[in-house]
């Protein structure tokens, strides 16, 4: 019997391998040489939300069809398409556009996880872009907007008895003629605009849970009252539940408090050890809800003790502070997109290697661009220690803006539709929500560059409160408004900085974006030719003389009120070729322990005196 199902499993691997197979004609990463249909980013999607072994991956190969837009669900599937790689990626296997006039679908049999009997059953999505609608068993269960934020529901009542369970995914992805969030998503990419990316982009899974369960735990630390305040969300509780909090200290219990389910617990962490990217120290969590003595549910998670702040030096200029210090942010515009992939990196090695390089290239800071990642990425951040500046992916950047006097000068705002700013305004609370309890992300990035910047001060303001314990740059490069913690310039390719006399009495200075130093590399390019950077070399040693030039310069800037710089970029994307190293990150630039050097005069000590 064990040699029919061996071979059984070898024939369906096969199969799979048969049926799939990468678009042809595109450059590669590593990982994706040696990817494999039926074992796709396995990893337990949500590193702080684990409730172990009782859930059950559906990434492999999926039906897909497109249809017109009107039409309904289609008679018969085109082929076969791997999820969670959108319809667009060579990893797909698929590499067609669909755009505004056609829908995607997805289709998929399953089975229910074994210890699913007298359970619910919940269906998880990382991420679909745009708009979604999900079907069990022939029954809409769930119609979802918004292309970054995860997303889950009790599919539990469209279940049948049988063995097998149908679900459906029907999709449509206006791109960049809809009034939705995209980012950098457009129907014709050139220069700093890529490729759509429609569909299923982040893992699909499974989980089994109890009737009372836990379905969200909102955890806020702070290290000058030595304690961690959390929240919780509890489905179906029963009367005399208790929700227990053990924080966890190298396998020890070092906190523990209870709080009945949706009531603010507090929990105190003696002399606690601190969270930076010189030590990135994470307490492990566990919370339970307890019924007569008994754990009814379960969830592994884990949490920092880490601050953001801000507080004016010797001179006035206000400062960025990590738990009550100065740290000069400095760190790589990272766009988060691959060759293979579009959105999506073809491995969790992947996905970890930008991250680990970038540490190992002595920066401390991300600034994650226009795109959100999945819960995994952040986790890398968390573990290796890399500060993250998270932006709001952008969207409605076309015509009728209203015109007003400005710190600069003259400056506009977008009037957006009132469905694009609820689009817009619902997506931010979403992504917030999602990423609220991820130490590594220490500021909230609104709006970059005017592209369809709206009521800046009203959106600003309303993201510190709805989170206090982060810093809002409220306009990386775009139109400033005088509030918010940041002011934040753009410059190409020099380093520069505001004048801290007009703006660093009130606002943190930092330089948003600058570099774009060019080098592009023979077979490691999205197309022959017509690459570009905002300034283009010929050999690495003349970009990296450049480069350490601006290192100089930044450390006069440091002292003079900067607080913070982002260089562009991580890697090369599409015809875009200023990254530290290749698209498909074969070859860096320079040498890793070169950037390394050059970037420890960055955090010398005494740089910046305070009173």
């Amino acid at each position: 019997m064990k040699k029919q199902l061996i071979a059984w499993l070898m024939a369906a691997s096969m199969a799979n391998a048969q049926e799939w197979k990468p678009v042809q004609g595109r450059i590669m990463t590593p990982w994706a040489e040696t990817l494999k249909a039926d074992s796709v980013l396995q990893e337990h999607p949500r590193p702080q939300f684990e409730r172990g072994t009782s859930w059950k991956n559906l990434n492999g190969l999926w039906n897909y069809a497109l249809t017109p837009r009107n039409a309904g669900r289609p008679a018969s599937w085109a082929g076969k398409i791997l999820v969670p790689f959108a319809i667009e990626s060579a990893l797909s296997g698929v590499g067609k556009t669909v755009g505004k006039d056609q829908l995607l679908w997805y289709q998929q049999s399953f089975t229910l996880p074994s210890d699913s009997k007298g359970k619910k059953v919940l269906l998880h999505f990382g991420a679909v872009d745009w708009q979604s609608e999900i079907y069990i068993n022939g029954q809409l269960v769930l119609k979802h907007e918004g292309g970054f934020d995860p997303f889950s529901m009790d599919i539990s009542p469209y279940l049948k008895k049988t063995k097998q369970q149908e679900i459906v995914v029907k999709v449509w992805d206006p791109t960049d003629e809809g009034p939705q969030p995209r980012g950098k998503q457009v129907r014709k990419p050139e220069g700093i605009w890529y490729t759509p990316v429609t569909g299923i982009w982040q893992t699909v899974w499974l989980e089994t849970v109890p009737g009372t369960y836990l379905s969200n735990i909102r955890q806020t630390p702070d290290i000058d009252a030595q304690t961690l305040t959390l929240q919780t969300t509890v489905v179906n509780p029963l009367a005399g539940d208790q929700v227990k909090f053990s924080a966890m200290k190298d396998g020890a219990v070092v906190a523990e408090t209870e709080a009945e389910p949706g009531a603010t617990a507090v929990l105190k962490v003696p002399s606690p050890e601190l969270w930076s990217p010189d030590k990135p120290f994470l307490y492990d969590l566990r919370v339970s809800i307890v019924r007569k003595g008994k754990a009814v549910d379960e969830v592994k998670s884990y949490f920092a003790m880490r601050k953001i702040s801000v507080a004016k030096d010797q001179a006035g200029t206000q400062r960025m502070m990590l738990n009550n210090k100065f740290l000069f942010h400095y760190g790589p515009l990272d766009q988060g997109w691959w060759p293979d992939g579009l959105y999506t990196a073809p491995s969790d090695a992947a996905l970890r290697f930008d991250v680990e390089k970038t540490k190992e290239m002595g920066f401390n800071m991300i600034r994650k661009h226009i795109k959100v990642e999945p819960a995994r990425w952040y986790y890398h951040c968390d573990k290796l220690g890399i500060m993250v500046w998270q932006d709001m992916p952008s969207g409605d950047l076309g015509n009728h803006w209203e015109i007003r006097p400005g710190i600069f000068g003259r400056q506009t705002d977008k009037q957006r539709s009132p469905e694009s700013e609820g689009y817009y305004r619902k997506e931010w609370n979403a992504i917030m929500d999602a990423l609220h309890n991820v130490p590594s992300i220490v500021v909230w990035v609104p709006f970059n560059e005017a592209w369809g910047q709206f009521k800046t001060k009203e959106i600003t303001e309303w993201t510190m409160e709805k989170d206090p314990s982060r810093l809002v740059n409220s306009a990386s490069g775009g139109n400033f408004e005088l509030t918010g913690h940041i002011i934040d310039l753009h410059n190409y390719p020099d380093p520069v900085m505001p004048e801290p006399v007009y703006f660093g009495e009130k606002q943190v200075i930092v330089l948003g974006e600058f570099g774009g130093l060019g080098l592009p590399v023979d077979g490691h390019v999205w197309q022959q030719k017509d690459n570009w950077g905002y300034q283009t070399f010929k050999t690495a040693g003349e970009l990296f003389k450049r480069y350490d030039s601006y290192m100089e310069k930044m450390e006069q800037l440091i002292r003079h009120g900067l607080s913070a710089a982002v260089y562009t970029q991580t890697t090369d994307v599409e015809i875009e070729t200023n990254g530290l190293m290749t698209y498909d990150r074969k070859v860096f630039k320079n040498p890793v322990e070169a950037f390394f050097k050059a970037h420890q005069r960055l955090y010398r000590p005494g740089l910046v005196k305070f009173p």
